[in-house]
């Protein structure tokens, strides 16, 4: 089952985030919290014996995005599923409600990024109709 996240559910999304993301707690909770604020950005949960097994976030941007040709384009800043539910279609269920709530935002294109070297994410996004715009690295440094 899939239902969409509330402001109680913020501990249980930290939590798979964090498998996925390398990042701060609290700053993970508090921008999962500023997201479920925004009516621009959903959260899907996805349910197992009303146990959240996953997540989707997704929300509009209106700045450029690689690749596209409107705006606001959908994004999907992040998927995950736990190890063990993998391979179940629970992911790209997760992905078809994102596409749903951006085409009721009005928008006609989706997009998403992935690491490069994140080959399981890359093949999911390729197995579900993304094509790749390009591929970057970006640096930084102190001045």
């Amino acid at each position: 089952m899939i239902r969409e996240a509330t402001k109680e559910d913020v501990t249980c999304i930290v939590e798979m985030a964090l498998i996925m993301w390398e990042s701060n707690l609290e700053e993970l909770a508090e921008e999962f919290e500023m997201a479920l604020e925004n009516e621009e950005c959903v959260i899907y949960l996805y349910c197992v014996d009303n146990m959240p097994i996953g997540f989707a976030q997704c929300g509009l941007r209106h700045d450029y995005v690689e690749g596209t040709e409107s705006s606001p384009v959908g994004y999907l800043e992040g998927i995950f599923i736990r190890e063990q539910y993998r391979k179940k279609g629970y992911a790209g269920d997760l992905l078809t409600k994102c596409e749903k709530w951006v085409k009721q935002k009005g928008c006609s294109e989706f997009a998403s990024d992935c690491e490069l070297n994140n080959n399981v994410s890359l093949a999911f996004h390729m197995n579900t109709g993304f094509k790749e715009a390009n591929r970057i690295i970006c640096f930084t440094k102190r001045i």
